[in-house]
């Protein structure tokens, strides 16, 4: 257990960060779940309109360090590039 003073407030502020960035990461997964459940079905229409909402999502977890940003950009390319797929 912490002892100082701010070794307990880091401790603090480790727990809030953390409860973030579960949620961020959760809410991110779930979006890419919506595109692909899309994808499956064939329907463009749904899936571009939620590929715009996980690309926010998986970008902003690339900006602030919850997932590389080489990842973030890999997800995304990966996804566009499915979406893409359904047209052919």
């Amino acid at each position: 257990m912490a002892n100082h003073v701010s070794s307990i407030k880091r401790a603090r502020q480790d727990i809030v960060k953390r409860d973030r960035n579960r949620t961020q990461k959760s809410t991110m997964r779930t979006a890419i779940k919506r595109v692909q459940a899309a994808i499956a079905a064939g329907d463009q229409e749904t899936a571009n309109t939620e590929m715009r909402t996980a690309t926010s999502l998986i970008a902003r977890s690339g900006r602030k360090n919850n997932l590389h940003k080489k990842q973030a950009s890999r997800r995304i390319s990966r996804i566009n590039a499915r979406i893409k797929a359904i047209k052919a």
